[in-house]
């Protein structure tokens, strides 16, 4: 899926066959939800070769997902924008990530991280995950504190402005970086991406969503954090 994804697990009962299986589910997900595969089923889809009411249960999830989200931001956050073909990777890589997780705790994990390019779930904590500066890739801007939830960050320093405001067909560009945390990383990465693509409208939209604590670095480099960030005690900001 194009990002880096790592694993530690503290509970010694739980054996190494457990990290293939997370390993393998993950590679699955490319196989079948990959934009960028000509055999994949939402490739498949995109072509009409099979019919929506045709698909499979998961991609079926994926995609009413999707729709609830272009709904909920007014079309900012959109997987069918003009001129480009379907790709729902702003959903299925949080989505992906938290089935990975449940993985785990089904196997009878309880203290682990799972960081998939810097979107963590975490589990049996407190563990502390740095939130990268937007401009200064040797720092970071916040710390959260996770016991059991999940972190998902979305900005422009590693892929420039790759996310697009579907009201405008234009990328977003009114912040610099929007952190969610959440209970579960299917809600704090969509609402990272769609709230991103909202632009400085989308820090009171996330943090107005049930469950989403925020944290935000705008154009103008003004900090905006919700009251319940979960940070540690005595983490201050960098931003």
């Amino acid at each position: 899926m194009g990002f880096p994804v790592s694993l530690r697990v503290d509970d010694e009962h739980v054996g190494e066959d457990v990290a293939d299986a997370v390993f393998a589910w993950l590679r699955e997900v490319d196989a079948r939800f990959s934009p960028f595969k000509a055999d994949s089923e939402v490739c498949r889809l995109d072509r009409g070769e099979i019919a929506r009411g045709d698909v499979s249960a998961d991609l079926d999830e994926v995609l009413g997902l999707c729709e609830e989200y272009r709904v909920a931001t007014g079309g900012a956050f959109d997987v069918r924008l003009p001129g480009r073909g379907l790709d729902p990777c702003a959903v299925v890589k949080g989505w992906s990530v938290q089935r990975a997780a449940e993985l785990l705790r089904a196997a009878g994990a309880r203290r682990f991280v799972l960081n998939a390019g810097g979107d963590v779930v975490a589990s049996g904590g407190p563990w502390r995950v740095g939130v990268r500066h937007p401009e200064h890739a040797e720092k970071v801007c916040t710390v959260a504190e996770l016991t059991d939830g999940a972190i998902a960050t979305s900005a422009r320093y590693e892929r420039g402005d790759h996310i697009v405001d579907g009201r405008t067909g234009r990328p977003a560009t009114g912040l610099l970086s929007l952190s969610v945390v959440a209970s579960s990383l299917t809600v704090a990465d969509t609402v990272a991406t769609a709230a991103f693509a909202m632009g400085a409208e989308g820090v009171e939209w996330a943090a107005a969503r049930k469950g989403c604590e925020v944290f935000a670095v705008d154009a103008e480099r003004r900090v905006l954090r919700t009251e319940g960030f979960p940070r540690p005690p005595g983490a201050g900001s960098a931003a």
